[in-house]
């Protein structure tokens, strides 16, 4: 199966895993794992009668590779959500603050054109209430209505109108824009929790491998290096190899990693 597939036939399950069941990786990268379980899996397969005798159910061994790649694919799932809001924001960054002048600038224009009528005066000033983002992006469009049902007033002071045309422009492309930076967040939030879920799942296999292959082979060194994370042992020694130690449990899911 493709890591789609595995995706799609784990993920009943996978979402079915209680928010205090949750673990989130944060001691190792989620692609150094899955490596560390597809090797797990390839390596325990010549010790699983061994493994089996002492109670392990080798059902658990077989559903590795699916949770592997339903793991993968849940990752590559919320990275590509995750970037996508990444790169809105830093276009929203770059944007907003030309928008804010521009809106700036034309509030001043009508302000200018209208000076005479005290209604008009009183909508642009409405207008210009509010200073969120979503008040800014508004205020674009608000302003180009206004000033196209009074062109005769902005003929008077030379007003370009061209500008009413790009702010309503710019206030849908804005929209969009923030949309994106900031919109996806409950979108990106559900795919990580997905991403930790499907975490969880294949750590309970590779927990279960490794506790039944320390307790099998703890007095073969040959075939207990294999139930090791090389990554948390390198990592506690500096990047030297070190005498085998218990595994580094993860911590419950804190929002982050």
């Amino acid at each position: 199966m493709s890591t789609k597939e595995e995706y799609e036939a784990k993920l009943e399950v996978i979402t079915t895993i209680e928010d205090d069941k949750i673990k989130t990786p944060n001691s190792i990268p989620v692609d150094v794992y899955i490596q560390e379980a597809e090797d797990l899996y390839h390596w325990c397969q010549e010790d699983k009668e061994q493994l089996n005798a002492k109670g392990l159910p080798l059902e658990l061994v077989d559903d590795m590779p699916i949770r592997c790649g339903a793991l993968r694919e849940a990752e590559s799932l919320w990275s590509a959500q995750r970037f996508t809001r990444e790169e809105a924001a830093k276009e929203w960054m770059e944007k907003s603050p030309l928008a804010y002048a521009f809106r700036n600038d034309l509030l001043n224009d009508l302000r200018f054109a209208f000076r005479n009528d005290t209604q008009l005066l009183g909508r642009v000033k409405a207008i210009a209430e509010g200073g969120s983002n979503a008040d800014m992006i508004q205020d674009l469009n608000d302003l180009s209505v206004l000033g196209r049902q009074n062109p005769e007033l902005l003929a008077a002071v030379n007003f370009d109108t061209l500008l009413l045309d790009q702010a309503a422009q710019m206030a849908d492309e804005l929209a969009a824009l923030l949309a994106a930076a900031t919109g996806e967040r409950i979108d990106t939030s559900e795919s990580k929790r997905i991403r930790d879920q499907a975490y969880t799942h294949l750590k309970e296999a590779v927990d279960e491998i490794r506790a039944y292959g320390q307790y099998v082979f703890r007095h073969i060194d040959e075939r207990l290096k294999g139930y090791r994370s090389n990554y948390l042992r390198k990592r506690s020694t500096g990047g030297a190899t070190a005498p085998d130690t218990p595994d580094t449990p993860d911590t419950p899911d804190t929002g982050e990693g």
